[in-house]
């Protein structure tokens, strides 16, 4: 048996497929906007959600600081969940890149509501606190367990920016393991972002790449922010080409995903060893250990059989589901969880 890594669906390895269409690729100077297999990733992506424009990124992470600095000035304050990924794991970028301080909420596996948002926007005219101009959710979120927003929650929250004047930015890491699992289209989120970022590189399986889709009027700048991030690139078709066979071929790969995660949490959930596990809604599970049960422990016993998850901190453990992740290693799994004792 092969290693079994499920510390997260950023390790996957291009197909075969995938590697033909990244080696065939016809590629141009993207800082010339002429790699015409970008720029037929970035209208791919635009027409898919409805949405003006799009531009290709190296990373979320960039994305997603390219479209905090294109919704707000400095001094200006966001509003997040607590445990929102451009807050806890893009490096203090919004503070360094931006100068924006964020208004973290105590939300629901990292999902916020429109009240909260509501009641969490600074008064416009007491210039005693930073003026609150953005507001970012995620989904599926990371921190939270690969939960998922109902769209509902969305458009009520929409209504709430559209009244105080607030941009709405979406970091849609897993933005499709959501589609996957809910009665929504990518045309549906379009309609109620101003901005949103698509990662290629997690479950749909790409090497690289992330994707910011949005409004002409914030979309113009976008290009010249990445510039200023340092993103500006070459011959970087390869790396689309292999976006957009993820697209084209992947996508359906994403229900079995959650749908072994679903059973990996259902077993877990049996175990003599789990205190607790969060809600599983996609390709993430995220569980603890009793409290006689040493972390380090459990690990050194998946370890022994090639397999490997993720330690968050804080007794938080994390697995992840994803393409390379194979049914035969699924069952093997399965039956070492079983097997595990203390």
């Amino acid at each position: 048996m092969n290693e079994i890594d499920l510390r997260s669906d950023t390790v996957t390895r291009p197909t075969k497929g995938m590697m033909q269409a990244m080696m065939t690729a016809e590629v141009g100077d993207d800082v010339y906007k002429e790699d015409p297999t970008i720029n037929a990733l970035e209208k791919k992506l635009a027409d898919m959600f409805g949405m003006d424009e799009a531009l290709f990124f190296p990373t979320g992470s960039m994305a997603n600081q390219a479209a905090i600095k294109l919704h707000t000035q400095p001094g200006e304050q966001l509003i997040c969940d607590k445990w929102a990924h451009v807050f806890n794991y893009e490096g203090g970028g919004v503070s360094f890149n931006s100068g924006v301080s964020c208004k973290l909420v105590d939300g629901d596996r990292g999902m916020i509501t429109a009240s909260q948002v509501e009641e969490n926007i600074n008064a416009p005219d007491f210039y005693h606190s930073p003026l609150t101009t953005l507001v970012c959710l995620e989904n599926t979120t990371n921190k939270g367990g690969g939960a998922c927003y109902e769209l509902e929650t969305i458009q009520e929250i929409r209504k709430v920016c559209d009244r105080h004047e607030l941009g709405l930015h979406l970091d849609g890491a897993r933005l499709f393991n959501a589609f996957a699992e809910k009665d929504y289209t990518p045309k549906d989120f379009g309609k109620v972002f101003d901005t949103i970022s698509v990662c290629l590189s997690k479950g749909l399986g790409t090497p690289m790449g992330s994707v910011l889709i949005g409004k002409k009027s914030l979309m113009k700048n976008a290009i010249r922010v990445r510039k200023v991030l340092g993103g500006g690139m070459r011959q970087v078709g390869f790396m689309a080409a292999a976006g957009i066979y993820a697209l084209d071929n992947h996508l359906e790969q994403l229900k079995k995903d959650n749908d072994r995660a679903a059973e990996l949490s259902e077993l877990l959930a049996q175990q003599p060893y789990v205190k607790s596990l969060e809600p599983t809604e996609t390709n993430i599970i995220i569980f603890y250990l009793k409290d006689d049960v040493k972390e380090l422990e459990f690990m050194q016993k998946l370890d022994e059989k090639n397999i490997r998850i993720s330690n968050m901190g804080q007794g938080k453990l994390r697995i992840v589901t994803h393409h390379d992740y194979t049914e035969e290693m699924h069952q093997f799994f399965m039956e070492t969880l079983q097997e595990i004792r203390f």
